[in-house]
This record gives C-alpha cells, sequence and structure tokens, in this order.
C-alpha cells in the first residue's frame, strides 16, 4: 500500500524533511497591507515575507486556511493518484478551522475518488485519515515525524493512527514571543484574552517575557522570565533536561521568525545540540511558517517534543 502525507502549513518542520518525504502542504492565504503572501513553506515567501519588514503591522493581518475546494482538488488531482491512503495533519482544531475544513472535504474526496482513480487505471481503494496534532508551529512536528517514521516501516494505517492518536495527546508546544504588545494587538485582533494589556505594559516595563504552552489542544503560559535570551536559556534548558529523560518520538523541532542563524547564538542551544547528540534525538530547525509569525511575531521562538505527561516548572 502507498502511503503519504498532508499537512497545514501553520506545521513548522523544515523544508529538507518534507521533500524527503514527498509531504503535501495545505497553504494558508495571509493578508497584510493589501500585500498577500502564500504561506505554503516555501522558504522564498517566507523569506519575503521577513524582508518586506512588516514588523508590528502584522498583527492585523487576516490569515485564511485552506478552503475545502482546494483541499478538494488537491487530493482529487493529486493525491488519490499518487498514494492509496493519506493521513492528513493539522495544527490544533482549537486555534484554527483547517481541521475543519479538511474533514468537510474528506466527503466529497472519499465520494467522488473512485472515478479519478478507474479512469487513471489504478485499482483498489483510496483511505484518508484526518489526525488533529493538538498542538501549534514546532509543537505539531513530533506526530509528523512519528507519521512519516511509520510510514517508511510499512506499518499498517491502524496502527499509525492509533500510534499518532497517542503522540498528539503527549506532544508539548512551547513558544517564546519577544514583543508583548505584539502578541496581544494579534491576540485582540482574534478576540484572544490571554494576554491583557496590563500583562502586556508591565511585562515590556520590566523586560518580562512569558512562556507559552500548547498541550492537547490549550494554550497558555507557564512561566516567566526577564529578557529574551533569559528566556530561550530557560526553555532551551528546560528541553535538554527532558531529552536526557527520555522522549516518546526521538526529536525535538525548533522553530524561529527569522534567520536561522541566530538559534545558534541564543543562550542555552549549544547544550541542547549537545544533549540531543549524546542521546540520539535528532534536532530538527525550522523557518517559522508566515502564519506563526503573524500570531506570535518576528524573532519569536517555538519548540516542540513528545513525552510522557510531565509538569513544566521554569
Amino acid at each position: 500500500m502507498r502511503m503519504g502525507l498532508a499537512i497545514d502549513a501553520a506545521c513548522d518542520l523544515p523544508q529538507a524533511f518534507l521533500q524527503q518525504h514527498a509531504i503535501a502542504v495545505m497553504p494558508i492565504t495571509v493578508r497584510v497591507d493589501g500585500e498577500v503572501f502564500m504561506d505554503d513553506r516555501k522558504p522564498a515567501e517566507i523569506q519575503r515575507f521577513i524582508d518586506r519588514r512588516l514588523g508590528s503591522r502584522s498583527h492585523s493581518a487576516e490569515t485564511e486556511p485552506c478552503p475545502v475546494e482546494e483541499i478538494q482538488k488537491l487530493f482529487l488531482e493529486k493525491l488519490v493518484l499518487e498514494q492509496d491512503c493519506v493521513f492528513c495533519l493539522t495544527i490544533t482544531a482549537t486555534r484554527s478551522p483547517i481541521n475543519e475544513h479538511v474533514n468537510r472535504a474528506s466527503f466529497a474526496i472519499l465520494k467522488n475518488y473512485r472515478q479519478v482513480r478507474e479512469q487513471a487505471g489504478i485499482p483498489g481503494p483510496f483511505m484518508m485519515r484526518v489526525v488533529d496534532t493538538r498542538n501549534i508551529f514546532a509543537g505539531a512536528a513530533p506526530a509528523i515525524y512519528e507519521a512519516a517514521r511509520l510510514i517508511a516501516a510499512d506499518e499498517t494505517p491502524a496502527a499509525i493512527r492509533e500510534r499518532l492518536t497517542h503522540i498528539a495527546n503527549n506532544s508539548y508546544g512551547y513558544m517564546l514571543p519577544r514583543d508583548l504588545y505584539y502578541l496581544r494587538a494579534r491576540a485582540k485582533k482574534k478576540n484572544d484574552r490571554s494576554v491583557s494589556l496590563f500583562s502586556a505594559m508591565l511585562g515590556s516595563a520590566l523586560d518580562i517575557k512569558p512562556l507559552l504552552r500548547c498541550y492537547r489542544g490549550e494554550t497558555g503560559p507557564v512561566g516567566k522570565v526577564r529578557g529574551f535570551e533569559q528566556g530561550a536559556e530557560s526553555l532551551f534548558g528546560y528541553a535538554t533536561q527532558r531529552v536526557r529523560a527520555g522522549l516518546l518520538v526521538p526529536m525535538v523541532c525548533v522553530s524561529y521568525g527569522g534567520d536561522l542563524a541566530v538559534l545558534t547564538h541564543l543562550p542555552g542551544y549549544a547544550e541542547l545540540r549537545a544533549a540531543c547528540g549524546e542521546c540520539g534525538v535528532e534536532l530538527m530547525e525550522a523557518p517559522m511558517s508566515i502564519t506563526g509569525m503573524v500570531n506570535v511575531g518576528e524573532g519569536a521562538v517555538t519548540l516542540g517534543f513528545a513525552a510522557e505527561e510531565h509538569v513544566a516548572e521554569f
């Protein structure tokens, strides 16, 4: 059985990994000040967004997840011909309608694929499985990484689905923003009251940054640090501890809203890289999606891994 993967563009993974596993990307349209960006994880478009230096104006951006009709087109014109089963992984349904769009599209895809495959001379049924990673940005990476590994190992669709559900329920996604005012402005735009004006003012005055976590679809602060660099050191130090304690999937993904070369110079990153090397864990670096930068702000860091349930202490 030929099995493949499709993800939405807000899932942060390196382009090389996506190409290696022929992972299809469902794009997100981003509109800022009359400009349109097609967030499809292509490096050139991400760089174009960064080069435009839209800065604080991005908080007012409108994002449009891939429409139901476009998802149907992607599958019926391409994926049902190339694969016999496709696992479609999305960021958490609590923060984006993309999961709902994919589920709605699946009805028409499963209804109409037979004719498409018959005309192409492809025998047998086609299966589509939609998986909510219950996380965002780099936090969605562990489930996708595991899906690619299981497909390469030729596991059955049922076994893959069960394993991905377990990984999604035990994936942790952390975010460290640079600009609290930006974060609050974006939250206000989306009617999200998680960052109050008082907290933004106080935090900016004292250079206090929140460490945010997404876990099982819920996003909120789990710690506070003084200064971005100290926050990075705290986050990477925590991730280093988790790597040494043992992960459910042998990978950690770090995404950055800008030049990835910045990561190497952040405090604690060298120690995280060393721990991953010693423990046989792959450390993946990915550019943050345009959607991620719009929602968290340029220059932010997100980090994801899968581990047994535990209490985060910062």
